[in-house]
């Protein structure tokens, strides 16, 4: 799969980081912010961050964890007996506080008490493309093209990260096929990474707004059989910084080589962001795939 055919007009650092934080919902009206607040309704997102940016405050993003290290996720606990765990990781500059009470809402407002809610936080590193500021990001990003000079350490380092909090869940009695991992645009590409790497029967994926890092390394970075499991991919069609022709790309290559289970899709005029729609098939996907020990019954 050669994701060289999707172009990119050049935008700012500064452009760019907004865009990836959800920030430009405020400059367009058809964009959504990324964070959902709640199952149907949007977040207004602060300009903060954005007045620290043109300050040339680095030091704003450099709270918390190293980049060798990752701060203590966020937690939501099931509200009844923890049966299933759904493990989200957040898009760039973001933090596992961005998505946990949105994703709480989304999650209880299906039904799903037994639940428990992990959103970690990336480490703290620069990035290349936003001028070398200080932010939480699971790897390096230098460009919008996603064929070239991709962060294959911090790639594989974030995707080990990712499969301690597996490993958490399961020592404390949850099995893998009933852990479901996740993520929005950067977290999203190190949960599909990490279900092609890791030889788990996994409850499922939830990607949104994402695309296969390392794709030129596949299929021989494949480890175990063809997965059964569910994968949910869902990425707006008006998306300019993680163009859908990603995605479809990304799906395309997971449908024929890799997925049995595979579903993809699209939203129209949603860009890099999440949307009712998108979260209210996300509760559904999630709803199917970790239903209640009484519902299997």
């Amino acid at each position: 799969m050669n994701l060289r055919q999707g172009r990119h007009s050049q935008i700012s650092a500064l452009g760019f980081w907004m865009l990836l934080s959800g920030v430009g919902k405020h400059l367009a009206s058809s964009w959504c912010c990324r964070r959902p607040a709640s199952a149907l309704s949007l977040l207004t997102v602060s300009f903060l961050a954005v007045r620290t940016l043109c300050s040339g405050d680095r030091g704003a993003f450099m709270c918390g964890n190293s980049a060798s290290s990752m701060a203590k996720p966020v937690i939501v606990p099931a509200k009844g007996s923890h049966t299933a765990s759904l493990i989200f990781l957040h898009g760039l500059g973001d933090t596992g506080h961005g998505w946990a009470s949105g994703l709480e809402e989304v999650v209880r407002s299906a039904g799903l008490h037994h639940v428990k809610i992990v959103c970690p936080t990336a480490p703290t590193i620069p990035v290349t493309l936003n001028m070398g500021f200080r932010m939480p990001a699971w790897f390096d990003i230098t460009s919008l093209s996603f064929d070239e000079d991709q962060d294959q350490d911090r790639i594989t380092e974030s995707s080990k990260l990712l499969n301690n909090l597996i490993d958490e869940e399961e020592k404390s009695g949850i099995p893998s096929n009933r852990i479901v991992i996740g993520g929005f645009s950067q977290g999203g590409a190190i949960a599909l990474y990490t279900a092609l790497t890791t030889e788990r029967q996994l409850g499922g994926v939830l990607a949104l707004s994402t695309w296969l890092p390392l794709h030129t390394k596949f299929p021989g970075a494949f480890v175990g059989s063809r997965r059964d499991y569910p994968v949910l991919q869902c990425h707006g069609d008006s998306d300019p910084v993680v163009n859908m022709q990603y995605g479809v790309m990304t799906s395309t290559l997971l449908k024929e080589q890799f997925c049995s289970n595979h579903t993809f899709r699209q939203y129209p005029g949603l860009g890099h962001s999440s949307c009712p729609p998108e979260m209210k098939d996300s509760a559904d996907f999630l709803v199917k795939v970790l239903p209640s020990a009484s519902s299997k019954n």
